[in-house]
């Protein structure tokens, strides 16, 4: 078994959709970022590579890139689980936490759960997905953007 751990930081901005767990949400700003900047995938892709020694997204999925502009984050997320695949790896569980000060997403937790199981080809009950505030500090609580921090476990290639 091997454990890894990824955090990801978008600010909100104007103009864009706000997307976290591949959910689109009704808000009046989204988060901002090269790709569709949801900011849990992005955080689970990272725990994932981290976990099998394979870089980051930003590695894997460069900024600097225009295939990966507005790109669906699903779509990097299930990349990450067949380079995953191709050296032997297998997620086993992902945790992952959003801070995140509004709006709410309580009702979308269940769809975000489902949305990384399926581009992991995990069970859902592998998948944990939490949401808390920042009690109104820093630049979180500000509503000025959110931030995700995710844990997962991987099982190992079996030796020749």
């Amino acid at each position: 078994m091997r454990i890894g751990i990824g955090i990801d930081v978008h600010p909100f901005a104007e103009g864009r959709k706000l997307v976290i767990g591949g959910v689109e949400i009704p808000s009046p700003t989204g988060l901002d970022g090269h790709s569709d900047a949801d900011v849990l995938l992005h955080a689970v892709s990272d725990a994932l590579l981290g976990a099998a020694a394979l870089g980051d997204i930003g590695l894997h999925f460069p900024n600097t890139s225009p295939d990966y502009k507005d790109i669906d984050s699903m779509i990097l997320l299930k990349h990450v689980g067949r380079l995953l695949g191709k050296e032997g790896y297998k997620p086993v569980n992902v945790d992952v936490m959003l801070l995140l000060e509004a709006p709410k997403i309580a009702p979308y937790i269940q769809e975000m759960r489902r949305n990384i199981a399926r581009c992991l080809d995990m069970e859902i009950s592998a998948v944990s997905v939490k949401a808390t505030t920042n009690e109104k500090l820093g630049y979180i609580g500000r509503e000025e953007g959110a931030c995700a921090h995710a844990v997962c476990i991987i099982s190992t290639p079996l030796p020749p």
